[in-house]
């Protein structure tokens, strides 16, 4: 875990600008802290259903995967983390590329969350924070002092859904987009290219 770790000061830097990105343009939530807390419950519960089931990484990751369909706004994510670029695409791209987003990190985050094995997620805190809401959560790991992950919650699509997960100081909003971006960059700002590029990724 330590490698993943970012030093303090990127952390909170990338903390703050993923939740100025996100807040930026959200309508007034409808949902309230209860029934944010209460979605991150669900969530965490089958999360650390999949963390005991001591199934191999490939089946977990498939779980992971339909855990984050169900649970988050994928489609939001996913463009959020593709910035411009999709607003002129081709919606079968876009599509496409959306499709990708999600198997690429659920394998990506469902690994994070393999290395919890042993251990449990347990949710302690819910507040507003702007136009969504912030669910606290503490990871307990063997032979780690726990850490925070702590999950935002919205309805814009009309259902409640996370939008975004921090780990210990990581933003994945925040991150995503600049990977993405980099990937993009590389795939010469071909969203197919980069759709095929995201498939092996993760």
């Amino acid at each position: 875990m330590a490698a993943d770790r970012l030093s303090r000061r990127r952390a909170l830097t990338i903390a703050a600008g993923g939740i100025a990105l996100a807040a930026t343009g959200l309508p007034a939530a409808a949902l309230n802290v209860d029934e944010a807390r209460a979605l991150v419950g669900r969530l965490v519960g089958d999360i650390n259903a999949v963390i005991a089931s001591g199934k191999s990484e490939g089946a977990m990751i498939k779980d992971f995967e339909r855990i984050f369909a169900r649970y988050a706004d994928v489609r939001y994510i996913a463009q959020s983390a593709l910035g411009p670029a999709g607003r002129s695409a081709a919606k079968s791209d876009v599509a496409a590329y959306t499709a990708a987003f999600q198997g690429y990190i659920a394998r990506k985050y469902g690994k994070r969350f393999r290395e919890f094995i042993g251990g449990e997620i347990e949710v302690t805190d819910a507040h507003p924070l702007k136009s969504f809401f912030e669910v606290v959560s503490i990871a307990r790991l063997k032979g780690q002092s726990p850490f925070d992950v702590r999950w935002h919650v919205f309805d814009k699509s009309g259902k409640d859904l996370f939008f975004n997960i921090i780990i210990e100081g990581v933003n994945m909003l925040a991150t995503e987009r600049t990977e993405i971006g980099a990937m993009l960059d590389q795939a010469k700002g071909s969203i197919p290219a980069l759709t095929a590029a995201l498939k092996k990724a993760g």
